[in-house]
C-alpha cells in the first residue's frame, strides 16, 4: 500500500507522545498490525505509519506518533533502500515466494560479472507496469482483491527511478541484491524484469527495506525493544525521534516571537528563505513551529503542517 495509514487510540490511558520511531517489522507481520503494538507500548493517542510494508517483507517501518503523523505524507514520497533475494527459474502468481508457481524455466549460467552488467541496464529513469497483486485501485476496487478472484486488467505504466542497483552474491539459481530506487517502485516487479533480463524467470525470496529518506538501518529497534522498553518503563523515550528529523532536506527558517504567534494561527509572516521551496519553520528558543512554503521572492511563509507544541534541540537550525 501507498497511503499512509493513521490511527487513533479509542480508550484507555492514552497520552500525548510526538516522535517517530524506525521500527524493524519482522517478516509474517502486517504494517496495520505491527502499528497497533507500537501504538499501545508507547499509550500514544495518534499514531500512523508511512506506508505499508508486505507482511513477507521485514526491515524498516517508520511509526509516527502524534504530530510526527503531520510528517507521515513527506516520507511517502522519499526514497527506499532494499536487499533483495531472488530466485530464478520459477514465477509464481503474486511475484514473491507466498504466490503458488505459475511457470517454470531454465537457467543459465550465472557469474557476478554477467549480472553486474545487465544490472547497470536498469540504473536510471525508466517506466514500470506495477502488478496485479498490488493496492492500487481500479473502478474502486484493490488490484490484489482483482487478481485473487483471477482477473486481470490494463495498467498504466508509471514512471520510477533507480540510483544503485548492487549485485551482493550469486548462485546457480539465486542471486542477492541491494536496489536504491524512488517511491512507485515495484521490487517483485523489478525482480521479474531482472530475470527476464537474464534469460529466464524468477520471483522474490525475501525482501528487506534497510533505508528510507533520511533514516537508515542502524536506527532500527525491534518490536520486541520496543515493548520489552515499555514493560520496564523506561528507554522508549531515547528510541523517539524528533519530528523535524524526518525532513533534514528541507531548509529551516528561523522565525521571531510576533512571526511564530502568527504562524501557529495560520497566518502568512514575513520570513527570509529560498523562495518557492517548502521549509522547516523554527521559534523562539529553536522550537519546531512546522512545515512552510515560501513566497516565490522569498521573503514570506505560508504555514503548510503547524506543529502545536513541539520542542527540538536548537541544533537542529543547523
Amino acid at each position: 500500500m501507498n497511503g499512509a495509514t493513521e490511527v487513533r487510540a479509542q480508550s484507555g490511558p492514552w497520552t500525548d507522545v510526538d516522535g517517530i520511531i524506525l521500527l524493524d517489522k519482522p517478516e509474517g507481520l502486517t504494517s496495520n498490525a505491527a502499528l497497533q503494538r507500537v501504538r499501545r507500548a508507547c499509550r500514544a493517542r495518534k499514531a500512523g505509519h508511512t506506508g505499508s510494508l508486505d507482511p513477507l517483507a521485514s526491515g524498516m517501518l517508520p511509526i509516527c506518533l502524534g504530530q510526527a503523523t503531520k510528517t507521515s505524507g513527506l516520507l511517502l514520497d522519499a526514497d527506499k533502500t532494499y536487499g533483495v533475494r531472488i530466485a530464478f527459474g520459477t514465477r509464481t502468481t503474486t511475484g514473491d515466494r507466498e504466490g503458488e508457481i505459475a511457470e517454470t524455466a531454465p537457467v543459465p549460467t550465472l557469474d557476478m560479472e554477467l549480472l553486474r552488467g545487465i544490472a547497470s541496464s536498469f540504473i536510471g529513469e525508466s517506466t514500470q507496469v506495477p502488478p496485479m497483486y498490488s493496492a492500487l485501485k481500479h473502478q474502486g476496487e484493490r488490484l490484489y482483491r482483482l487478481a485473487r478472484k483471477g482477473v486481470e486488467v490494463e495498467r498504466a505504466a508509471r514512471h520510477i527511478s533507480i540510483s544503485r542497483l548492487e549485485i551482493l552474491d550469486v548462485g546457480s539459481d539465486w542471486v542477492t541484491l541491494e536496489v536504491a530506487c524512488s517511491k512507485g517502485t515495484y521490487v517483485r516487479s523489478l525482480a521479474e524484469d531482472l530475470a527476464r533480463a537474464c534469460g529466464t524467470i524468477g520471483h522474490v525470496v525475501s525482501l528487506r527495506r534497510l533505508a528510507l529518506g533520511p533514516f537508515t538501518s542502524a536506527q532500527m529497534h525491534t518490536l520486541d525493544a520496543v515493548e520489552q522498553a515499555a514493560t520496564r518503563g523506561s528507554g522508549l523515550e531515547s528510541m523517539l525521534l524528533a519530528v523535524d528529523e524526518a525532513m533534514p532536506g528541507l531548509p529551516a527558517v528561523q522565525l521571531g516571537l510576533a512571526e511564530q504567534a502568527s504562524v501557529l494561527q495560520g497566518r502568512t509572516v514575513p520570513a527570509v528563505g529560498p523562495g518557492a521551496s517548502r521549509v522547516r519553520m523554527y521559534g523562539v528558543g529553536g522550537r519546531f513551529l512546522g512545515v512552510g512554503r515560501m513566497s516565490v521572492e522569498g521573503v514570506r511563509v505560508a504555514p503548510e503542517r503547524i506543529m502545536v507544541d513541539v520542542s527540538v534541540r536548537p541544533t537542529a537550525l543547523a
